[in-house]
């Protein structure tokens, strides 16, 4: 597999003008003090690639051709490989449940984007808030940090919406990627009863946070858990590593709040799909030059009960519980109009963003089967993952690992590893499961 867009000059010859901007360092405006700064995962390196207009008439785009050196996938594509299809043409598509996607700064394009990415995929419009808790921080479209943030609202928005597709959508902002900012506009959600489900594609090494913050986020999420709130987190994009406090080099260390063992962490996989019908090839864990699977165990929790059968001799809480494509390999397709291109434009983007927003359409299709929330699912993926009846609810990733620019990491292997967790979900076989509490 290529990396880097210098090795694939096929994208379009006008890419060359902005990949600077595109290249976003994962630490870039770290706050000082008592405060750091959390990264979205999809700017942990150069995790936006152009991929068309739609002024260009593409029925198509070029990266879902097989001759071209980097594919992708759209909705369509992605919802035949995880089993999601089968539930829409029954109906279940998330119907009277939200989905609450925290992120950072804004994107002054977001609506524009979503209207483009229904019309392209023919997704119905969802109801769809935008609330900044703390007020709306003003865009500034020459900062990476800030058109990093805004490229994470498009891809949270779009795949949320496209795993469920019923579902309404509250987007709520902090006013900055500090670690406090994010925990104020999550603990908004939380208290104001926001949504059934809440996804953090964001992160920092659970090193930096600071036990002060640590305490506080789990506070927040055991409230959420308490009112049936289900939790959803990227595990980072650095495979066993974190970039430091100061952001200059990386740490062995897993990704808070992916380590909550109140949150259910997402790692990472490179998925093989048929282009045009989307029907699963296999997968391996995520890992190459460009980013890796986030995971390993925490210094800051002890294990759960819920992993006592899975994750050996280690005391620390084990990073990832499942995982979802995000290798540059698969991309996804995201309607993205805050570049220097402007409005109208298509990206591939990739990186363990991808899974929480995913994740999170999954519960509220979950939600909706069962009639009620969820709240906490880590206890019943684990349960499943043992049952004879969720033998097929998991694809389990056995090969790849997520050593990363030196870092040692760990390798995936059967049942769960941290890597991969527990594995991909296929869908179709997992939700009528999730409710339950049989180990039959």
């Amino acid at each position: 597999m290529k990396t880097g867009l210098s090795s694939r000059r096929p994208l379009i010859a006008m890419l060359a003008a902005v990949s600077a901007l595109l290249w976003l360092p994962a630490q870039a405006g770290a706050a000082t003090g008592a405060t750091h700064a959390m990264a979205p995962a999809v700017t942990a390196g150069e995790q936006f690639e152009y991929a068309g207009s739609v002024a260009d008439g593409l029925v198509r785009f070029p990266c879902q051709l097989a001759a071209f050196p980097v594919h992708c996938y759209g909705p369509d594509q992605i919802r035949a490989a995880y089993g999601i299809q089968p539930l829409l043409d029954r109906g279940i598509v998330g119907r009277g449940r939200t989905i609450v996607l925290i992120d950072a700064f804004q994107s002054p394009t977001i609506q524009q984007d979503l209207t483009l990415f229904d019309r392209i995929w023919n997704l119905p419009d969802p109801v769809f808030h935008v609330i900044a808790p703390d007020g709306l921080t003003a865009f500034d479209p020459t900062s990476h940090l800030q058109l990093g943030w805004a490229g994470e609202i498009s891809l949270d928005v779009e795949w949320a919406h496209a795993m469920a597709p019923g579902a309404a959508i509250e987007l709520v902002l902090a006013r900055s990627e500090s670690d406090v900012d994010l925990l104020r506009a999550t603990r908004y959600a939380v208290r104001h009863n926001l949504g059934d489900v809440i996804a953090m594609s964001f992160g920092e090494a659970e090193t930096c946070a600071g036990k002060a913050v640590l305490d506080e986020q789990h506070e927040v999420y055991r409230e959420a858990v308490e009112r049936g709130i289900t939790l959803v987190a990227s595990s980072g994009d650095q495979g066993a590593a974190r970039p430091g406090c100061n952001g200059a080099s990386l740490v062995k260390s897993v990704s808070t709040p992916a380590s909550d063992p109140s949150v259910t962490g997402v790692g990472g996989t490179l998925l093989t799909a048929d282009l045009t019908s989307g029907t699963y090839a296999g997968e391996v864990a995520w890992g190459d030059t460009v980013g890796a699977s986030g995971g390993g165990f925490s210094a800051a929790f002890e294990r759960p009960g819920f992993q006592s059968r899975f994750v050996g001799e280690d005391a620390g809480r084990g990073v990832p519980d499942v995982a979802f494509d995000a290798s540059e390999g698969s991309g996804v397709l995201v309607a993205f109009g805050a570049t220097p291109l402007g409005p109208g434009r298509v990206f591939l983007m990739f990186g363990t963003s991808e899974g929480a927003p995913a994740w999170a359409g999954v519960i509220a299709l979950a939600d909706q089967v069962h009639r009620h929330r969820l709240g906490s699912i880590n206890q019943a993926l684990y349960r499943i993952a043992r049952a004879k009846s969720g033998r097929n609810a998991f694809h389990d990733i056995t090969s790849g690992s997520n050593a990363f620019h030196g870092i040692a990491g760990f390798s995936a292997g059967a049942g769960w590893d941290p890597v991969t967790g527990l594995g991909t979900p296929n869908v179709a076989k997992l939700v009528p499961l999730l409710g339950g509490s049989e180990d039959s």
